[in-house]
Protein backbone atom coordinates (compact mmCIF):
# COMPACT_ATOMS: atom_id res chain seq x y z
CA UNK A 1 0.00 0.00 0.00
CA UNK A 2 1.38 3.40 -0.97
CA UNK A 3 2.29 6.10 1.52
CA UNK A 4 -0.54 8.30 0.21
CA UNK A 5 -3.20 5.70 1.03
CA UNK A 6 -1.65 5.10 4.45
CA UNK A 7 -1.74 8.85 5.18
CA UNK A 8 -5.41 9.01 4.15
CA UNK A 9 -6.21 6.18 6.56
CA UNK A 10 -4.47 8.01 9.39
CA UNK A 11 -6.49 11.16 8.59
CA UNK A 12 -9.54 9.09 9.51
CA UNK A 13 -8.05 7.16 12.44
CA UNK A 14 -6.62 10.13 14.39
CA UNK A 15 -9.82 12.22 14.70
CA UNK A 16 -11.91 9.07 15.24
CA UNK A 17 -9.56 8.05 18.08
CA UNK A 18 -9.79 11.48 19.70
CA UNK A 19 -13.60 11.53 19.52
CA UNK A 20 -13.87 8.03 20.94
CA UNK A 21 -11.31 8.83 23.63
CA UNK A 22 -13.23 11.91 24.76
CA UNK A 23 -16.43 9.89 24.85
CA UNK A 24 -14.83 7.08 26.88
CA UNK A 25 -13.26 9.63 29.24
CA UNK A 26 -16.69 11.16 29.79
CA UNK A 27 -18.07 7.69 30.58
CA UNK A 28 -15.08 6.91 32.84
CA UNK A 29 -14.19 3.80 30.82
CA UNK A 30 -10.96 2.19 32.17
CA UNK A 31 -8.02 2.71 29.78
CA UNK A 32 -10.43 4.63 27.56
CA UNK A 33 -7.79 6.30 25.39
CA UNK A 34 -6.03 3.01 24.69
CA UNK A 35 -9.33 1.36 23.87
CA UNK A 36 -10.20 4.25 21.55
CA UNK A 37 -6.94 3.78 19.65
CA UNK A 38 -7.48 0.03 19.37
CA UNK A 39 -11.04 0.42 18.06
CA UNK A 40 -10.26 3.17 15.53
CA UNK A 41 -7.05 1.63 14.17
CA UNK A 42 -8.37 -1.92 14.43
CA UNK A 43 -11.54 -1.14 12.49
CA UNK A 44 -9.47 0.54 9.76
CA UNK A 45 -7.06 -2.41 9.55
CA UNK A 46 -9.85 -5.00 9.45
CA UNK A 47 -12.01 -3.13 6.93
CA UNK A 48 -9.00 -2.33 4.73
CA UNK A 49 -7.68 -5.90 5.10
CA UNK A 50 -4.19 -4.51 5.62
CA UNK A 51 -2.13 -3.55 8.68
CA UNK A 52 -1.93 0.14 9.54
CA UNK A 53 1.78 0.95 9.99
CA UNK A 54 2.73 3.38 12.75
CA UNK A 55 5.34 6.07 12.13
CA UNK A 56 8.68 5.08 13.70
CA UNK A 57 9.22 8.40 15.50
CA UNK A 58 5.64 8.56 16.78
CA UNK A 59 6.01 5.02 18.10
CA UNK A 60 9.33 5.87 19.75
CA UNK A 61 8.01 8.93 21.60
CA UNK A 62 4.89 7.01 22.65
CA UNK A 63 6.91 4.10 24.07
CA UNK A 64 9.24 6.51 25.84
CA UNK A 65 6.34 8.37 27.43
CA UNK A 66 4.89 5.07 28.67
CA UNK A 67 8.23 4.38 30.34
CA UNK A 68 8.20 7.82 31.95
CA UNK A 69 4.64 7.35 33.22
CA UNK A 70 5.72 4.05 34.82
CA UNK A 71 8.68 5.76 36.47
CA UNK A 72 6.91 8.88 37.82
CA UNK A 73 5.26 7.11 40.81
CA UNK A 74 8.55 5.47 41.75
CA UNK A 75 10.27 8.86 41.81
CA UNK A 76 7.45 10.33 43.92
CA UNK A 77 7.78 7.92 46.85
CA UNK A 78 10.77 8.34 49.24
CA UNK A 79 13.19 5.41 49.21
CA UNK A 80 12.88 4.97 52.96
CA UNK A 81 9.12 4.57 52.63
CA UNK A 82 9.46 2.02 49.84
CA UNK A 83 12.08 0.09 51.83
CA UNK A 84 9.67 -0.37 54.73
CA UNK A 85 7.23 -2.18 52.47
CA UNK A 86 9.87 -4.02 50.43
CA UNK A 87 9.28 -7.50 51.89
CA UNK A 88 5.46 -7.59 51.55
CA UNK A 89 5.72 -5.92 48.13
CA UNK A 90 8.15 -8.59 46.91
CA UNK A 91 5.91 -11.38 48.23
CA UNK A 92 2.93 -9.92 46.35
CA UNK A 93 5.02 -9.52 43.20
CA UNK A 94 6.35 -13.08 43.49
CA UNK A 95 2.88 -14.60 43.84
CA UNK A 96 1.54 -12.64 40.88
CA UNK A 97 4.58 -13.43 38.73
CA UNK A 98 4.46 -17.18 39.54
CA UNK A 99 0.72 -17.26 38.81
CA UNK A 100 1.23 -15.32 35.56
CA UNK A 101 4.05 -17.57 34.35
CA UNK A 102 2.13 -20.74 35.24
CA UNK A 103 -1.05 -19.51 33.60
CA UNK A 104 0.81 -18.25 30.55
CA UNK A 105 2.70 -21.49 30.01
CA UNK A 106 -0.52 -23.47 30.39
CA UNK A 107 -2.22 -21.20 27.87
CA UNK A 108 0.65 -21.60 25.40
CA UNK A 109 0.48 -25.40 25.79
CA UNK A 110 -3.27 -25.34 25.12
CA UNK A 111 -2.85 -23.11 22.06
CA UNK A 112 0.16 -24.06 19.86
CA UNK A 113 -0.16 -20.82 17.89
CA UNK A 114 0.85 -18.85 20.99
CA UNK A 115 4.49 -18.66 22.02
CA UNK A 116 5.43 -19.03 25.69
CA UNK A 117 6.38 -15.34 25.79
CA UNK A 118 2.96 -14.36 24.42
CA UNK A 119 1.14 -16.55 26.91
CA UNK A 120 3.05 -15.28 29.94
CA UNK A 121 2.95 -11.59 28.96
CA UNK A 122 -0.79 -11.80 28.39
CA UNK A 123 -1.25 -13.25 31.89
CA UNK A 124 1.20 -11.11 33.90
CA UNK A 125 -0.83 -8.68 36.00
CA UNK A 126 0.67 -5.21 36.05
CA UNK A 127 1.65 -2.48 33.63
CA UNK A 128 -1.15 -3.14 31.13
CA UNK A 129 -0.10 -0.14 29.04
CA UNK A 130 3.54 -1.30 29.09
CA UNK A 131 3.06 -5.02 28.37
CA UNK A 132 2.03 -4.68 24.68
CA UNK A 133 5.04 -2.43 24.05
CA UNK A 134 7.37 -4.91 25.74
CA UNK A 135 5.68 -7.80 23.90
CA UNK A 136 6.49 -6.17 20.57
CA UNK A 137 10.12 -5.60 21.56
CA UNK A 138 10.41 -9.21 22.78
CA UNK A 139 8.92 -10.65 19.60
CA UNK A 140 5.66 -11.85 21.20
CA UNK A 141 2.19 -11.43 19.68
CA UNK A 142 1.48 -7.97 21.08
CA UNK A 143 -2.06 -7.99 19.66
CA UNK A 144 -3.09 -10.96 21.81
CA UNK A 145 -1.20 -9.53 24.80
CA UNK A 146 -3.04 -6.20 24.45
CA UNK A 147 -6.49 -7.76 24.21
CA UNK A 148 -5.87 -10.02 27.22
CA UNK A 149 -4.33 -7.24 29.32
CA UNK A 150 -7.18 -4.80 28.72
CA UNK A 151 -9.80 -7.44 29.41
CA UNK A 152 -8.14 -8.01 32.81
CA UNK A 153 -7.85 -4.27 33.40
CA UNK A 154 -11.52 -3.74 32.56
CA UNK A 155 -12.68 -6.54 34.87
CA UNK A 156 -10.46 -5.51 37.80
CA UNK A 157 -11.30 -1.80 37.39
CA UNK A 158 -15.03 -2.53 37.40
CA UNK A 159 -14.96 -4.93 40.35
CA UNK A 160 -12.63 -3.01 42.69
CA UNK A 161 -15.14 -0.24 43.57
CA UNK A 162 -17.94 -2.80 43.97
CA UNK A 163 -15.97 -5.14 46.24
CA UNK A 164 -14.22 -2.51 48.39
CA UNK A 165 -17.57 -0.82 49.09
CA UNK A 166 -18.20 -3.61 51.62
CA UNK A 167 -14.93 -3.02 53.53
CA UNK A 168 -14.36 -0.57 56.38
CA UNK A 169 -12.05 2.26 55.27
CA UNK A 170 -9.25 3.73 57.43
CA UNK A 171 -10.67 7.26 57.11
CA UNK A 172 -7.21 8.69 57.72
CA UNK A 173 -6.10 11.97 56.31
CA UNK A 174 -3.72 12.08 53.43
CA UNK A 175 -3.77 9.61 50.60
CA UNK A 176 -2.00 9.79 47.28
CA UNK A 177 -1.10 13.21 45.96
CA UNK A 178 -0.60 13.32 42.17
CA UNK A 179 2.65 14.86 40.90
CA UNK A 180 2.60 18.49 39.81
CA UNK A 181 2.75 19.17 36.08
CA UNK A 182 5.27 21.82 35.02
CA UNK A 183 4.71 22.81 31.42
CA UNK A 184 8.10 24.52 31.22
CA UNK A 185 9.62 21.02 31.46
CA UNK A 186 7.89 20.10 28.18
CA UNK A 187 11.13 19.98 26.11
CA UNK A 188 12.87 17.85 28.77
CA UNK A 189 10.00 15.36 28.78
CA UNK A 190 10.12 15.14 24.98
CA UNK A 191 13.89 14.58 24.96
CA UNK A 192 13.69 11.83 27.61
CA UNK A 193 10.84 10.10 25.80
CA UNK A 194 12.68 10.18 22.46
CA UNK A 195 16.30 9.51 23.44
CA UNK A 196 15.73 7.33 26.52
CA UNK A 197 15.75 4.21 24.35
CA UNK A 198 19.34 4.98 23.30
CA UNK A 199 20.45 4.94 26.94
CA UNK A 200 18.52 1.72 27.47
CA UNK A 201 20.35 0.05 24.60
CA UNK A 202 23.69 1.41 25.82
CA UNK A 203 23.10 -0.08 29.28
CA UNK A 204 21.71 -3.30 27.74
CA UNK A 205 18.43 -2.91 29.60
CA UNK A 206 15.50 -5.21 28.77
CA UNK A 207 12.97 -3.46 26.49
CA UNK A 208 15.19 -0.35 26.20
CA UNK A 209 12.39 1.73 24.70
CA UNK A 210 10.53 1.44 28.01
CA UNK A 211 13.20 0.95 30.67
CA UNK A 212 15.56 3.64 29.33
CA UNK A 213 13.08 6.52 29.85
CA UNK A 214 11.86 4.87 33.07
CA UNK A 215 15.39 4.83 34.53
CA UNK A 216 16.09 8.44 33.54
CA UNK A 217 12.78 9.55 35.05
CA UNK A 218 13.40 7.80 38.38
CA UNK A 219 17.00 9.08 38.69
CA UNK A 220 16.13 12.66 37.76
CA UNK A 221 13.02 12.55 39.95
CA UNK A 222 15.18 11.68 42.95
CA UNK A 223 17.86 14.27 42.15
CA UNK A 224 15.84 17.27 40.94
CA UNK A 225 13.98 19.64 43.28
CA UNK A 226 10.30 18.85 43.84
CA UNK A 227 9.20 21.86 41.79
CA UNK A 228 10.99 20.39 38.74
CA UNK A 229 8.52 17.51 38.37
CA UNK A 230 8.92 15.35 35.26
CA UNK A 231 5.21 14.49 35.21
CA UNK A 232 4.28 14.74 31.50
CA UNK A 233 1.45 17.12 30.57
CA UNK A 234 -1.92 15.48 29.95
CA UNK A 235 -1.32 15.76 26.20
CA UNK A 236 1.67 13.41 26.49
CA UNK A 237 -0.28 10.87 28.53
CA UNK A 238 -3.19 10.84 26.06
CA UNK A 239 -0.79 10.67 23.11
CA UNK A 240 1.14 7.76 24.64
CA UNK A 241 -2.01 5.78 25.36
CA UNK A 242 -3.30 6.40 21.84
CA UNK A 243 0.03 5.21 20.41
CA UNK A 244 -0.29 1.94 22.34
CA UNK A 245 -3.85 1.56 21.03
CA UNK A 246 -2.80 2.36 17.45
CA UNK A 247 0.12 -0.07 17.63
CA UNK A 248 -2.13 -2.92 18.75
CA UNK A 249 -5.23 -2.05 16.75
CA UNK A 250 -3.36 -1.32 13.54
CA UNK A 251 -1.94 -4.84 13.53
CA UNK A 252 -5.26 -6.59 14.14
CA UNK A 253 -6.46 -9.23 11.73
CA UNK A 254 -9.31 -11.72 11.61
CA UNK A 255 -7.04 -14.67 12.54
CA UNK A 256 -5.80 -12.74 15.60
CA UNK A 257 -9.36 -11.98 16.73
CA UNK A 258 -10.44 -15.60 16.19
CA UNK A 259 -7.47 -16.78 18.26
CA UNK A 260 -8.38 -14.42 21.10
CA UNK A 261 -12.06 -15.45 20.98
CA UNK A 262 -11.07 -19.12 21.14
CA UNK A 263 -9.02 -18.54 24.28
CA UNK A 264 -11.48 -16.11 25.91
CA UNK A 265 -12.98 -18.64 28.39
CA UNK A 266 -9.52 -19.71 29.60
CA UNK A 267 -8.44 -16.06 29.93
CA UNK A 268 -11.55 -15.18 31.95
CA UNK A 269 -11.07 -18.18 34.26
CA UNK A 270 -7.46 -17.14 34.90
CA UNK A 271 -8.43 -13.53 35.67
CA UNK A 272 -11.07 -14.64 38.17
CA UNK A 273 -8.68 -17.16 39.74
CA UNK A 274 -5.88 -14.60 40.06
CA UNK A 275 -8.26 -12.10 41.67
CA UNK A 276 -9.23 -14.76 44.22
CA UNK A 277 -5.58 -15.56 44.98
CA UNK A 278 -4.80 -11.86 45.53
CA UNK A 279 -7.83 -11.48 47.81
CA UNK A 280 -6.55 -14.37 49.93
CA UNK A 281 -3.02 -12.94 49.85
CA UNK A 282 -4.36 -9.72 51.39
CA UNK A 283 -5.42 -11.56 54.58
CA UNK A 284 -1.91 -12.15 56.05
CA UNK A 285 -0.85 -8.63 54.99
CA UNK A 286 -3.26 -7.11 57.53
CA UNK A 287 -1.34 -8.22 60.68
CA UNK A 288 2.06 -8.24 58.89
CA UNK A 289 1.99 -4.61 57.77
CA UNK A 290 -0.53 -3.38 60.33
CA UNK A 291 -3.15 -2.13 57.88
CA UNK A 292 -6.87 -2.65 57.26
CA UNK A 293 -8.17 -5.29 54.85
CA UNK A 294 -9.41 -2.43 52.66
CA UNK A 295 -5.81 -1.27 52.21
CA UNK A 296 -4.44 -4.80 51.84
CA UNK A 297 -7.02 -5.71 49.19
CA UNK A 298 -6.17 -2.60 47.15
CA UNK A 299 -2.43 -3.19 47.61
CA UNK A 300 -2.70 -6.72 46.20
CA UNK A 301 -5.17 -6.05 43.37
CA UNK A 302 -3.94 -7.71 40.15
CA UNK A 303 -3.52 -4.53 38.13
CA UNK A 304 -5.71 -1.44 37.65
CA UNK A 305 -3.26 0.49 39.80
CA UNK A 306 -4.85 3.84 38.90
CA UNK A 307 -8.23 2.66 40.19
CA UNK A 308 -6.64 1.16 43.32
CA UNK A 309 -4.79 4.39 44.13
CA UNK A 310 -7.87 6.52 43.52
CA UNK A 311 -9.96 4.34 45.84
CA UNK A 312 -7.19 4.34 48.48
CA UNK A 313 -7.05 8.13 48.41
CA UNK A 314 -10.83 8.39 48.65
CA UNK A 315 -10.92 5.93 51.56
CA UNK A 316 -8.11 7.66 53.47
CA UNK A 317 -5.63 4.81 53.11
CA UNK A 318 -2.03 5.19 54.20
CA UNK A 319 1.11 4.85 52.07
CA UNK A 320 1.00 1.03 52.09
CA UNK A 321 -1.20 0.80 48.98
CA UNK A 322 0.98 2.93 46.72
CA UNK A 323 4.24 1.48 48.08
CA UNK A 324 3.27 -2.20 47.69
CA UNK A 325 1.64 -1.58 44.31
CA UNK A 326 4.76 0.17 43.01
CA UNK A 327 7.09 -2.58 44.27
CA UNK A 328 4.80 -5.15 42.64
CA UNK A 329 4.72 -3.18 39.38
CA UNK A 330 8.48 -2.81 39.23
CA UNK A 331 9.00 -6.50 39.99
CA UNK A 332 6.54 -7.60 37.30
CA UNK A 333 8.09 -5.28 34.70
CA UNK A 334 11.61 -6.51 35.45
CA UNK A 335 10.49 -10.14 35.15
CA UNK A 336 8.74 -9.34 31.87
CA UNK A 337 11.83 -7.64 30.49
CA UNK A 338 14.00 -10.71 31.08
CA UNK A 339 11.25 -13.19 30.20
CA UNK A 340 12.98 -14.93 27.25
CA UNK A 341 16.09 -15.60 29.36
CA UNK A 342 13.98 -16.82 32.30
CA UNK A 343 11.96 -19.19 30.15
CA UNK A 344 15.13 -20.62 28.61
CA UNK A 345 16.48 -21.40 32.09
CA UNK A 346 13.76 -23.78 33.20
CA UNK A 347 11.64 -24.76 30.22
CA UNK A 348 12.76 -26.86 27.32
CA UNK A 349 10.66 -28.73 24.78
CA UNK A 350 10.91 -32.46 25.63
CA UNK A 351 10.09 -33.48 22.07
CA UNK A 352 12.94 -31.60 20.43
CA UNK A 353 15.33 -31.32 23.34
CA UNK A 354 15.46 -27.60 22.73
CA UNK A 355 13.43 -24.46 23.11
CA UNK A 356 9.96 -24.12 21.84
Amino acid sequence: MGSGKVSMRWLIVVPASVLLGLLFAWWNVPAGWILAGILAAGATALLGRAELPLNTYVNRVGRGTIGMLAGIPLAGVPLAELAGYLAPGLVVALVIVVAGIAGGLLLARMEPELSRETGVLSMLAGGSSVMPVMARELGADFRYVALSQYLRLLIVSMTLPLVTAFFATPGAAGGVTPPVVNYWMFPVVLLIAFFGADLGRLLRLPSPGVFGPLLITVVLGLLLPAEWSLQPPEFFRVFAFLVVGWMCGGALSLPALKLFARQLPATLIFIVGLSGVCALLAIPLVPWVGITYFEAYLATSPGAIETALALSSEGGAGPSVVAIQLIRLLGVLLIAGYLPQILRLFHRDPDSGGEK
